[in-house]
């Protein structure tokens, strides 16, 4: 089975997806600020291990629809609704990715668990970030409507920024080349302003914990411990209390981009468990 690419048309909203291989489909959904491409280790991986790879850009990223729309998690999980109906999908894995892992949440919640087999979530912002009195653990506000500032002013030295914390890349601590470094930064301008902005508050105020219940499925949770974007506190292992017979797999030292700091780690976890 060769490439597909395959639009679908739900809201007003034409979707980016790109669908290879065969064997049993695995679903993956891109985290902020990025595009499907950011999958590239795992697609590759995943597809040499046989399985059916999909990938799409989320409304307002990547080559995806820029609608000017709303821009929350039940739209979104709708999206990947239309996706796994128009590609007429059944028994998939679904794995997503820090933002990513929002959608299955909701997505299982708002469509149910039929077409689902597996979920994985890596890096996740399932199940609430934001710090409050019910979660004191959680990411300040502020930490928020800062970045939606610095998009404001200048959204390219933003992402230039973001990528090196993204990744862990410091002084001393290079784990990524500037490859792709360049390269993540040519995926995030690539999304709408609307969409780079409006989606910070859909990530950082969405409350899942709720959600949570609807992981009927078998769950992988794979999170790094120095994940300075999505602390693992308030995320991971808060998932993988919530989530009843969850796996939780922590990276030691691992920063929240760990798709391309330990790619040949995370395909090895990923393909081992939807085997």
């Amino acid at each position: 089975m060769g490439r597909r690419d395959q639009v679908v048309d739900p809201h007003v909203f034409c979707a980016n997806v790109k669908d290879i291989g065969s064997g049993y489909p695995v679903v993956l959904i891109h985290g902020w600020p990025l595009t499907g491409d950011m999958f590239e280790y795992q697609s590759l991986a995943l597809l040499e291990a046989g399985y059916r790879v999909i990938t799409y850009d989320r409304r307002g990223f990547g080559q995806s629809g820029h609608p000017a729309g709303t821009y929350n998690y039940d739209v979104f999980a709708d999206d990947l609704c239309a996706v796994l109906e128009g590609l007429h999908l059944e028994r998939a894995h679904l794995v997503g990715f820090s933002m990513g892992g929002g959608e299955i949440a909701r997505y299982l919640t708002r469509h149910g668990a039929g077409r689902v087999s597996k979920a994985v979530l890596i890096a996740s912002v399932v199940p609430y970030l934001l710090k409050d009195s019910t979660n004191p653990d959680g990411v300040d506000s502020s930490v928020f409507a800062e970045m939606k500032e610095q998009v404001r002013a200048d959204r390219f030295a933003f992402l230039q920024s973001f990528t090196k914390t993204f990744y862990g890349v410091g002084l001393v601590s290079k784990p990524v080349s500037q490859g792709i470094l360049d390269w993540s930064f040519i995926l995030g301008v690539m999304a709408s302003p609307k969409a780079t902005i409006d989606c910070i508050d859909a990530f950082g105020h969405t409350d899942f914990r709720s959600d949570l219940k609807s992981f009927t499925m078998p769950t992988l949770i794979i999170h790094g411990t120095s994940d300075e974007t999505v602390p693992i506190g308030p995320a991971g292992r808060a998932a993988a209390q919530g989530i009843p017979g969850a796996q939780l797999i922590e990276y030691d030292g691992e920063p929240h981009g760990l798709f391309a700091t330990v790619p040949n780690r995370l395909n090895r976890d990923l393909i081992g468990f939807l085997r």
